[in-house]
C-alpha cells in the first residue's frame, strides 16, 4: 500500500509540474500574440493621429496624390454603402442555411452543405474577387454592388458557420418542452430557439461584418475604387477606406502615405468598434452564459 500511494504521489506531482510548463508556454504565447498586437496598434495610432484631422472625415482625396490634405469621406460612405448591401445579402442567406444545418439537416445533403461552406471560409479573397469579376463585371462592369456581391460571398460561410454553432448550443429542453406543448418544429425555431440564440447571432454577424469593412483584395476586381467623387450609387464604382489606404499606401509620396495611416487608423477604430459591439451582445447571450 506504501508503494502504491508513493507511485501515485509521483505521478501526481509529475502532472502538476507537466501542468505547469505547459501553463507557463501558453502564458508566453499569449504574452507574444498580445505584444504583437499591442505593438501593430500602437504604430498605427501614432502614424495616424499624426495626420488626421476633422477634414479627414468631410474631404475627398486631392487630385495630385502628392498633394498633402484632403481626406477620405467618399471611402467612409463607400464602405458603409458597399458593406451595408453585402450584409442584407449575407445575413438572410446565412441564417437560413444555418438554421437548415441545425434543425432540419440530416443526411449527405446537409453533409455537403457543411463541407462547401468550410470550403468558402478558406477560400482567399482575391479569389472571390476573380468569381465575381467573371460573373458580373465583365457584363455589367465595375460597381459598388459588385463589390457587395464579392463581400457577401466572403460573409456567408462566416454567418453560416458562427450561426450554426449557436444554434447547436441551444439546450434541447427548450425545443423538447416546445414540441410537448404542440407547437410545430417551425414555431419551436422561429419562438424559442432563435429567440434564445439572438444574441450570439448578432456576434457573429459583426464580426462577420468587421471582416468584410477591412477587405481590399476583392474590392480590387469589383468596385475597383473612385478617389475623386463621392458615389453613392452602387451601380457605379465606388471607394472605399481599405481601397484608399491601399492606393494611397502605393503611391511613394509622403502626403499620400499620410492619408493611408490615418485611413487605416479609421478602419482599425471601426472594426474595433464593431468587435467590442460583438463582445457586448456576446455577454449578454443566454447561450453563451
Amino acid at each position: 500500500m506504501t508503494t502504491v500511494a508513493a507511485e501515485i504521489a509521483s505521478y501526481a506531482q509529475r502532472r502538476r509540474r507537466q501542468s505547469a510548463v505547459r501553463t507557463a508556454a501558453l502564458a508566453v504565447v499569449m504574452a507574444g500574440v498580445l505584444a504583437v498586437l499591442a505593438w501593430v496598434l500602437f504604430y498605427v495610432a501614432v502614424q495616424g493621429f499624426s495626420a488626421i484631422s476633422p477634414a479627414f472625415f468631410v474631404k475627398n482625396p486631392p487630385g495630385n496624390p502628392s498633394a498633402a490634405g484632403g481626406g477620405f469621406a467618399n471611402g467612409i460612405i463607400g464602405s458603409f454603402i458597399i458593406v451595408g448591401i453585402a450584409a442584407l445579402i449575407a445575413v438572410p442567406i446565412g441564417i437560413l442555411t444555418a438554421i437548415y444545418l441545425a434543425e432540419y439537416g440530416r443526411g449527405r445533403w446537409s453533409e455537403s452543405v457543411s463541407f462547401f461552406t468550410d470550403v468558402l471560409i478558406g477560400i482567399p479573397t482575391i479569389v472571390t474577387g476573380a468569381f465575381v469579376y467573371s460573373i458580373w463585371v465583365i457584363r455589367f462592369g465595375f460597381s459598388g454592388f459588385a463589390g457587395s456581391l464579392a463581400l457577401a460571398i466572403v460573409m456567408v460561410p462566416l454567418i453560416t458557420r458562427t450561426t450554426t454553432q449557436m444554434l447547436k448550443l441551444v439546450p434541447d429542453d427548450l425545443r423538447e418542452g416546445s414540441l410537448a406543448l404542440g407547437g410545430s418544429q417551425r414555431k419551436t425555431v422561429l419562438r424559442i430557439v432563435l429567440p434564445a440564440a439572438l444574441p450570439g447571432i448578432i456576434t457573429g454577424l459583426m464580426l462577420a461584418v468587421a471582416r468584410a469593412m477591412g477587405e481590399t483584395a476583392p474590392l480590387l476586381l469589383t468596385a475597383l475604387g473612385n478617389d475623386l467623387f463621392t458615389e453613392a450609387n452602387p451601380g457605379k464604382r465606388m471607394s472605399t477606406l481599405s481601397l484608399q489606404i491601399f492606393s494611397n499606401a502605393i503611391t511613394g509620396f509622403k502626403a499620400g502615405q499620410a492619408r493611408a495611416w490615418a485611413g487605416a487608423l479609421t478602419l482599425v477604430a471601426i472594426v474595433l468598434v464593431l468587435t467590442f459591439a460583438a463582445r457586448f451582445f456576446a455577454r449578454r447571450s443566454r447561450v453563451s452564459r
